[in-house]
C-alpha cells in the first residue's frame, strides 16, 4: 500500500537516501555524511539517528517496489513546503558529492528530483558546484 503522505524531515531523508542508493551501493563515507547533515542541520534538530535509520528503511521498502523512484519522487514534493525544494536538492547533491565524484546514476536521480520538484538547471548547477566544493581535500 503506498505511502500518502511523511513530515518534511522524512521528505529530506528520502531524498538523500535515494541518492545515495541511485547506484545500488550505499557507501559508508555516504551514510555517515547523511547522518552528519542530520545531527547538523536545522530541519532535523528534533530527530535522532534511531529515526534516521526508520526513515531510511521505509524510504528503502517503497524504493524497491516497481516505479518505486517515481512514488519516493511524489512523496518528497508533496511532503515539502516549495521553499525547501532547494534544501532537498542540495542536501542530495551533498550525499552524492561525498566520495568526490558525481557518478551517472547518482546525477540521473538528481536530474529526475530537479524536474520533479520543478527547479531549473542553472540552480541545480550552482547547488551542485557549491557541493563539490565544499568536499574537496586541501
Amino acid at each position: 500500500m503506498p505511502t500518502s503522505h511523511i513530515s518534511a524531515p522524512e521528505a529530506l531523508i528520502y531524498a538523500m537516501v535515494t541518492v545515495s542508493a541511485a547506484d545500488r551501493a550505499i557507501t559508508t563515507d555516504e551514510i555517515s555524511h547523511i547522518g552528519s547533515i542530520v545531527r547538523e542541520l536545522p530541519p532535523f534538530v528534533d530527530y535522532t539517528d534511531d529515526w534516521l535509520a526508520d526513515a531510511a528503511q521505509d524510504c528503502g521498502k517503497i524504493l524497491r517496489r516497481p516505479n518505486g523512484i517515481a512514488e519516493v519522487l511524489a512523496l518528497i514534493k508533496s511532503s515539502l513546503n516549495p521553499r525547501l525544494y532547494e534544501t532537498a536538492y542540495v542536501l542530495s547533491a551533498e550525499v552524492a558529492a561525498s566520495d568526490l565524484a558525481l557518478h551517472s546514476d547518482e546525477l540521473n536521480f538528481l536530474g529526475l528530483l530537479a524536474d520533479a520538484l520543478g527547479l531549473d538547471r542553472e540552480t541545480c548547477a550552482a547547488l551542485e558546484r557549491g557541493a563539490r566544493a565544499r568536499h574537496q581535500r586541501v
